[in-house]
């Protein structure tokens, strides 16, 4: 059996001395290496070669470290790339990280510090944008929150069992986007996703939709009627608002879920069905368990593998990113954010979550008859209650009694950090007692706004 290659790094430095150090160092830590003596050698090694990260000095003949980083920019703009100088200063510092540069280290530079940045750098971006999920997997779902990648990481992990999966948390949080990401990352993929509301329809209908009827089983059901379950043969159910369903309809449920086999209304015979079940409800299904509401039996077998979703308040990295999806609801139309109201949807405490900033968006989109979207476009309650100090800084705000938005005030410290230290953010992260990783994540999500 073949050992996996380790990284390719490429290491830019018109010093051949630096080059060897930095190679011989980055090798015993299990990386190959690639040199480049300056700035058009490593273009030109670039135009062929497939590294994972470039290091690079910033000051050489011809193209400097700045002007490669720009130029790797326009071809790589996803490639890592790690600047290493002798005269850092905090307007070289700043300007590198806005042209994209992932890391920024001073010389003297420590040998284990550079091999444990490199490995971050590496292992962060090789993950890829859902910490472990492929990038692919997540095309068309907005994560852009820790929070959020942690639960989807989880739900890739167990979309291929086929276990029964039961989805909580509040009202319009993304249960159902959940529920559609498991689908697409199991094996059922290629089988039918359908949806049902156990809120929506009274009992008697409820039971029909599910399980399907006999022509003649009741008054009106003229034909026969295959019902939810066997339509998703192949495939998954999405019972949303599970904790809505009649407490009569509960021990059919349960014998489909254990056996696989299911009696229509009116028939008197059992058919197969082979379906994956994933639940939701935006209820505390353990607490109608003791008042007798909801099958004990029925909770454990739905509770088999049970992900919170967050709410939107404890994800507010994703606000913005989904508010210009919703945005973008009519053809051709290119309308965007001004920054006040970015701010007031940002210090939102967004009770309805998801759905509530999409309705919010489309309100938005329809009142604004240009192309910016401004506060006053925003429905009233967002507006205010994002109205408190929107245009001061963090600093200013402290200590009059207002309340600073969490966002605002953790970005500030974050600059502040990264101003005391010069640029370098394996010390900016030890000031702010969080990971390398997670910095490098916070650093990309401002560039990126």
């Amino acid at each position: 059996m073949t050992s996996r290659p380790g990284p390719l790094v490429l290491i830019v430095d018109d010093d051949p001395t630096h080059r060897r150090l930095f190679g011989d160092t980055l090798g015993e830590s299990g990386f190959r290496t690639r040199e480049a003596a300056d700035g058009h050698e490593a273009l030109s090694l670039l135009e062929t070669l497939k590294v994972d990260l470039v290091v690079s000095d910033v000051r050489m003949p011809g193209p400097d470290g700045l002007e490669v980083l720009r130029r790797v920019r326009e071809c790589c703009p996803d490639l890592p790339f790690l600047l290493v100088t002798a005269y850092p200063n905090v307007r070289q510092a700043v300007e590198a990280l806005k042209l994209g540069a992932v890391d920024y280290l001073g010389k003297p530079v420590d040998l284990d510090e550079l091999s444990a940045v490199c490995g971050d750098i590496v292992e962060f971006h090789q993950e890829g944008v859902g910490d472990g999920v492929p990038a692919e997997a997540l095309e068309g779902v907005v994560a852009e929150s820790p929070a959020l990648r942690a639960l989807l990481h989880d739900a890739w992990r167990i979309a291929p069992s086929g276990a029964t999966v039961l989805l909580t948390g509040e009202s319009g949080a993304g249960k159902e986007v959940v529920a559609q990401f498991v689908h697409r990352q199991s094996d059922r993929r290629k089988g039918p996703l359908v949806a049902i509301n156990c809120a929506a329809l009274p009992e008697g209908l409820l039971g029909s939709e599910l399980f399907g009827h006999e022509a003649g089983a009741f008054t009106g059901a003229g034909g026969a009627r295959p019902g939810r379950f066997r339509e998703a043969h192949g495939g998954t159910l999405f019972l949303d608002e599970i904790g809505d369903m009649p407490l009569e309809l509960q021990p059919a449920l349960l014998r489909v879920l254990e056996t696989g086999r299911l009696t229509p209304l009116g028939g008197t015979g059992e058919q197969a069905v082979d379906v994956r079940v994933v639940a939701a409800t935006n209820k505390d299904l353990g607490a109608l368990v003791r008042e007798g509401r909801f099958r004990e039996d029925l909770f454990h077998r739905l509770n088999v593998i049970a992900l919170e979703i967050p709410p939107l308040r404890d994800r507010p990295e994703d606000i913005l990113p989904l508010a210009r999806l919703f945005l973008h609801g009519a053809a051709g139309e290119t309308k965007r954010l001004s920054p006040a109201a970015a701010r007031a949807l940002q210090a939102y405490a967004w009770p309805g979550n998801v759905r509530e900033l999409a309705n919010a968006m489309e309100r938005s989109r329809l009142l604004a008859r240009t192309e910016v979207v401004l506060p006053e476009h925003l429905p009233p309650g967002v507006r205010q209650g994002g109205a408190g100090g929107a245009d001061l800084p963090a600093s200013a705000i402290q200590g009059t009694g207002a309340v600073v938005p969490l966002d605002r005030l953790e970005r500030e410290t974050i600059m502040n950090a990264l101003e005391q230290t010069g640029g370098n953010r394996t010390r900016a992260a030890e000031l702010l007692g969080i990971s390398r990783r997670t910095l490098i994540y916070k650093l990309k999500r401002y560039r990126e706004e």
